[in-house]
């Protein structure tokens, strides 16, 4: 099992999705906007507290995954599940999706599969309190090298750094696509995510990234200042191609010399679930098929759009034809 377009690794987590008003948000002490971890007795007093629930395989690689197999390309994403309810239909879906899941849900898993639950306000903003349980145990024994071989592009999860296991299976991943031929890249996560593992993810980017993802804030926290064209500086300075999406304001897209600025579709959002997963479909298929940095960054715009019109962090439209129908195919 091999010759994969797109390999992604990260949190294999079962996103529940909930509305609720701001005032809930507060009772609740959830911080709007963000990703929080929260421990095991916390996401099961959140989950009981949500009003409805929409269930559906996730974590934000895992999102951007399945959205590039939708667009034809040939997937795969590894992760770790427990042998559970939730775990089987995690792995379920994303084989039903078109997206290998080489690693079988684990019975001798310590902690339950992760699951995240995401509170959705009346303005389309999320804020997510994520349980990590069985997914951020991944290790380096769970990456096969039988993978890699003659694959193409690897797409890594800043938040799988939030536990040591997780940084080694990275590691590992990383070699084996090197070894490859093939290219890296990771998304930057969230900006706590930024804050936490700084000097990683510095590194990362200096010594072994081909691209990487980012917001502004992300960016921003990343390298210390408030000023984000100097923050893009210093990674394009060690990054062949550097992407900074900044919520309303155009994106912008960096290689070498080259910069190019996408200018965002306004939407009124239903659900912001996913957008930075799905801009990251968008861009990353433009990336694999060779497109422009124009090209590729309408695509992600695209992509991002799309998602956030309706519930759920995953394209509901064919995608593919919405970039025909914009002339970028």
């Amino acid at each position: 099992m091999s010759n994969f377009d797109v390999i992604g690794i990260g949190n294999a987590i079962v996103d529940v999705i909930s509305h609720a008003e701001d005032t809930f948000l507060d009772h609740m002490g959830i911080e709007k906007g963000i990703m929080q971890l929260v421990e095991r007795d916390r996401a099961e007093v959140l989950y009981a507290a949500m009003k409805d629930r929409t269930e559906t395989p996730g974590g934000s690689v895992a999102n951007t995954i399945a959205g590039l197999g939708s667009l034809g390309l040939s997937t795969a994403f590894i992760g770790k599940v427990k042998d559970d309810a939730l775990g089987r239909f995690y792995a379920k879906g994303m084989e039903e999706s078109g997206t290998a899941f080489p690693n079988p849900p684990v019975a001798a898993a310590e902690a339950p599969t992760s699951r995240s639950m995401i509170f959705v306000s009346p303005d389309g903003e999320r804020s997510m309190n994520t349980y990590l349980g069985a997914g951020a145990d991944l290790g380096q024994a769970d990456v096969s090298h039988d993978l890699f071989t003659d694959s193409k592009i690897l797409f890594l999860e800043g938040y799988l750094f939030d536990k040591p296991d997780g940084k080694t299976a990275f590691a590992e991943a990383a070699r084996q696509m090197k070894a490859a031929g093939g290219r890296a890249g990771i998304t930057l996560s969230d900006p706590f995510c930024a804050e936490r593992h700084r000097a990683d993810f510095q590194r990362l980017i200096k010594e072994e990234m081909d691209f990487v993802l980012g917001n502004a804030a992300e960016w921003t926290t990343l390298y210390e200042t408030d000023d984000l064209a100097a923050a893009l500086d210093l990674a394009a300075a060690h990054c062949e191609t550097v992407v900074c999406t900044c919520s309303g304001d155009p994106v912008i897209l960096r290689r070498g010399a080259e910069q190019v600025s996408v200018p965002v579709q306004m939407v009124v959002p239903v659900d912001a679930t996913g957008a930075g997963d799905q801009f990251a479909t968008g861009f990353l298929y433009g990336y694999a098929s060779g497109k422009s940095l124009d090209v590729s960054g309408r695509m992600g715009v695209i992509a991002a759009s799309e998602v956030i019109s309706h519930v759920g962090p995953r394209p509901k439209a064919d995608l593919k034809t919405l970039f025909a129908d914009a002339g970028l195919i």
